[in-house]
C-alpha cells in the first residue's frame, strides 16, 4: 500500500511540472502568458544590466560584459518572439508544442542566469555581493509572477534559482546573508503557495468559462430549434403563416428600397375538403404534405426569380415572388403549380384528384404596402374560386374596381332595410311529362335606393362575407312562406338556404321557428342546399339537412355538378331532389359530353329512388330531350321567367286554360 501511494505521490510530482493537455486551458494559458511573458524579459534585463554595470571594473569583462550580453541577447530574442504571437492564429497542436518549448528552456535559462550571479560573487564588496544577492532574489519573486499562467514553467524556474540560492548563502556563514537566504525562501514558499491558488482558480475560470459558452451553445441551439419550429408548420415542415409573413414584409421592404417588383401569390387547393370526409384526415394529411412538396419543388426550380414558400393553414399556401417578376413569370408559375397539383395522388387504396386556384398580385401595380399587396392576391383568389377555378387570376385594374364596387355593396347591405328594399320573384318547377307547376322556387332580388337593382350574384356572397346572410334569410324565408300560403295546396315552395344557414354554430332553430309561426306544411316546402353547403362542414350540414327532414320538409341537392362533393355525400344525404345545373343543358343537342353527363345523373336518380330537376331550359328541344332521358321536372325560361308573387294567381290560371285545351306551346309569363 505504501508503495502505491508512493507512486501516486510521484505521478502527482511529475504532472506539476508538466503542460496539461487540456485545449483550452493551454489556449488560454497561451494568451495569457504570451501578454506577460515580455514583461518578464524586461525584469531580467534591466536587472542584469544593473548587476553587470555594477561589477564592470570588478569582475573580468568576460564576466561582466560578454555573459551578461549573451545572456541578455537570448532573452531578448524570446521577447521579440512572443511580441509577435499576439498576432499569429496558431492551432491547438501548436501551441501546446510551445507551451512544452518555454518549459524545456525554462531551467537552462534559469539556470545560465544564477551561475553568472554566483561566478560574479567572489569579485564584490560587501554592498557589490548583496546587490547580487538582491538581484537573484527580487528577479525570481518577478519571474513566479509572470510566470503564473504556466504553473510547471514557473516551480521550474523557482527550484532551479531558489534552492541554489539558499544553500549557497546558509553556507556563507554570513548571518546578513543567511538571514536573506531564510527570508527568500520563506517569500519563494508563499509565492508558489499563490501560485498554486492562482492556478487553481486559473484553471477552474477557464473551465468555468467553457461550461458557460457549451450552455449558450446549448441555449443558442434550443433558440434556434424553437424559432424554427415557431416558423415552421409541423405537418409538412413547410414555412408556416409567421414565417410568410415575415418574409413577405422584408421582401416587400427590398423591393421598395431597389425600386422593383415583388409578387404575392395564394394557392387553395380545389377538391380537397371531399378527400378529407372521405378518406379521413389521415389520407387529407398525406396529400397536404404531398402537395406541398410538389408545390415547393416547383418554387425551387423556378428561376431566375426566388419564390419563399409557406402553408398558410388548411389548405391554402403562400407564395413571395422576388427577383422583379412580371406577369408573364406569374402566369408561367402558377402553370407549372396547377400541372403539378392535378397529377394523380396513388395513397393505398385511395385514389384522389386535386385542382388549384392561385391568386397573384404584384407591387407596385396592385397595391403600395404588404397588408394591401395580400389583400390583392387574396381577392385575386377569391375571383378565381368563383369564377376561374383551377386557373391563376393576376390583380388587375378590373378586380380593383370590383373590389371598390363590393365594398360599396357590403356597405349599402349593412345600413339596408331588408323588409322594404328585397323584394321576391318565383320561378315555376315544372313536371317534365304533364307540364303542370309543381313548385316554384323563391329568389331574391335588391333594389337599392342609391345602386338600383343589384344582382343576387353580387349581394348574397357580399351578405355571407359580412355575416348577414342569416338574418337576410330569415326575413326572406317569412315572406315567402307568407306568400306560399295562398297557393293551391299542391303547389311546393323550393327555398335556398347558404352554407352558413345550415352550417352555423347555433344551428337551423331560427328557420324552424319560422316554419313554425308562418302556418304552412312543412311538407309543401322544399329547401335547397348547395355542394358548396354541403362540404362546408359536412357533419354539421347533415344534422341541419335531418332536422329538416323530419319536420316534414323536402332536401334538394342545387347545381350538382359544378362544385366538388362526391357521390358519397349524396348517398349519405336524406335526399328528395337533385337539380342539375344549367351549363350542361344549353349544349346539350349539340354536345355528346353534356348528353351523356345529364343521362348518367338521371340514372343516378333513378337508383337512388329521388326526382331530377334540371334547370335553365330554353326551347322546346331540350325539354323534348330531357324527357327522353327521364328528367322528372323541368326549371327555365321556356315555361316562365321569375315573376313577382302576386303574378302566380295569373300564370296557375293561364297554364290550366293552356293544359285544359291540350296545347304545349310555349307560355311566358
Amino acid at each position: 500500500m505504501p508503495a502505491v501511494d508512493l507512486k501516486a505521490c510521484l505521478a502527482a510530482t511529475v504532472r506539476l511540472f508538466r503542460v496539461p493537455t487540456d485545449p483550452d486551458l493551454t489556449r488560454a494559458q497561451f494568451d495569457a502568458f504570451s501578454k506577460q511573458i515580455p514583461l518578464l524579459y524586461f525584469i531580467l534585463i534591466t536587472n542584469t544590466i544593473a548587476v553587470a554595470y555594477t561589477y564592470v571594473p570588478l569582475a573580468p569583462a568576460s564576466l561582466s560584459m560578454i555573459v551578461p550580453a549573451v545572456l541578455t541577447a537570448v532573452t531578448a530574442l524570446r521577447t521579440v518572439w512572443w511580441l509577435r504571437q499576439r498576432h499569429v492564429v496558431r492551432s491547438d497542436a501548436d501551441i501546446l508544442r510551445n507551451l512544452r518549448l518555454t518549459n524545456l528552456i525554462a531551467a537552462p535559462i534559469a539556470a545560465g542566469f544564477t551561475a553568472w550571479s554566483f561566478a560574479l560573487y567572489p569579485y564584490g564588496d560587501a554592498f557589490a555581493k548583496s546587490q547580487v544577492a538582491f538581484y537573484m532574489a527580487v528577479t525570481v519573486i518577478g519571474c513566479i509572477f509572470c510566470l503564473m499562467h504556466l504553473r510547471s514553467a514557473a516551480l521550474i524556474v523557482t527550484l532551479v534559482v531558489n534552492v541554489p540560492y539558499v544553500l549557497f548563502y546558509f553556507v556563507t556563514g554570513e548571518p546578513t546573508l543567511k538571514a536573506m537566504a531564510i527570508n527568500n525562501l520563506l517569500v519563494s514558499g508563499a509565492m508558489v503557495r499563490v501560485l498554486f491558488i492562482y492556478y487553481r482558480d486559473f484553471a477552474d475560470l477557464v473551465s468555468n468559462r467553457k461550461s458557460l459558452l457549451m450552455q449558450q451553445a446549448a441555449t443558442q441551439a434550443l433558440s434556434d430549434e424553437n424559432f424554427r419550429l415557431a416558423n415552421l408548420d409541423s405537418l409538412t415542415e413547410l414555412p408556416n403563416r409567421r414565417r410568410f409573413f415575415a418574409e413577405l414584409a422584408s421582401a416587400f421592404n427590398d423591393a421598395e428600397r431597389r425600386h422593383v417588383h415583388v409578387a404575392v401569390g395564394i394557392i387553395d387547393l380545389d377538391g380537397f375538403k371531399p378527400i378529407n370526409d372521405n378518406y379521413g384526415h389521415s389520407v387529407g394529411d398525406r396529400v397536404l404534405i404531398e402537395a406541398g412538396r410538389r408545390i415547393r419543388e416547383v418554387c425551387e426550380g423556378f428561376g431566375p426569380q426566388r419564390v419563399e414558400f409557406a402553408r398558410l393553414g388548411g389548405d391554402e399556401f403562400g407564395l413571395v415572388v422576388c427577383g422583379d417578376p412580371e406577369d408573364v413569370d406569374l402566369a408561367r408559375l402558377g402553370e407549372r403549380i396547377g400541372e403539378q397539383v392535378k397529377l394523380p395522388y396513388q395513397l393505398d387504396t385511395a385514389h384522389t384528384g386535386l385542382s388549384c386556384s392561385i391568386g397573384f398580385a404584384l407591387y407596385p401595380n396592385s397595391a403600395t404596402t404588404s397588408e394591401a399587396l395580400y389583400e390583392c392576391a387574396d381577392y385575386s383568389l377569391y375571383h378565381a374560386k368563383r369564377h376561374q377555378r383551377g386557373r391563376t387570376v393576376i390583380f388587375s385594374g378590373e378586380l380593383e374596381a370590383e373590389i371598390r364596387s363590393r365594398g360599396v355593396i357590403e356597405n349599402l347591405l349593412r345600413t339596408s332595410d331588408f323588409g322594404a328594399e328585397m323584394e321576391l320573384v318565383f320561378q315555376p318547377i315544372v313536371d317534365a311529362m304533364s307540364e303542370h307547376t309543381a313548385g316554384f322556387e323563391t329568389l331574391a332580388r335588391w333594389h337599392s335606393p342609391r345602386l338600383g337593382w343589384v344582382s343576387p350574384a353580387d349581394f348574397i356572397p357580399a351578405a355571407e362575407r359580412i355575416g348577414l346572410i342569416r338574418p337576410l334569410t330569415q326575413v326572406l324565408l317569412a315572406r315567402a312562406l307568407a306568400t306560399a300560403k295562398s297557393w293551391p295546396d299542391h303547389i311546393r315552395l323550393s327555398f335556398n338556404l347558404s352554407a352558413h344557414d345550415v352550417c352555423a354554430a347555433e344551428g337551423i332553430l331560427p328557420l324552424i321557428a319560422i316554419i313554425e309561426r308562418s302556418g304552412l306544411p312543412p311538407h309543401r316546402i322544399d329547401f335547397e342546399i348547395t355542394e358548396t353547403a354541403v362540404t362546408f362542414d359536412f357533419v354539421r350540414a347533415q344534422q341541419s339537412i335531418a332536422t329538416l327532414k323530419a319536420m316534414g320538409c323536402g332536401i334538394s341537392l342545387d347545381d350538382f355538378g359544378t362544385g366538388y362533393s362526391s357521390l358519397s355525400h349524396v348517398h349519405r344525404l336524406p335526399l328528395d331532389k337533385l337539380k342539375i345545373d344549367r351549363s350542361f343543358v344549353a349544349d346539350i343537342n349539340e354536345n355528346p359530353v353534356s348528353h351523356k353527363i345529364i343521362k348518367s345523373l338521371t340514372g343516378l336518380c333513378d337508383d337512388m329512388e329521388i326526382a331530377c330537376v334540371v334547370e335553365g331550359v330554353e326551347t322546346r328541344a331540350q325539354l323534348d330531350t330531357l324527357r327522353r332521358l327521364g328528367c322528372d321536372f323541368i326549371q327555365g325560361y321556356y315555361f316562365a321567367k321569375p315573376m313577382p308573387g302576386a303574378a302566380i294567381e295569373d300564370y296557375l290560371a293561364k297554364e290550366r286554360e293552356r293544359l285544359d285545351h291540350g296545347s304545349t306551346s310555349k307560355v311566358v309569363a
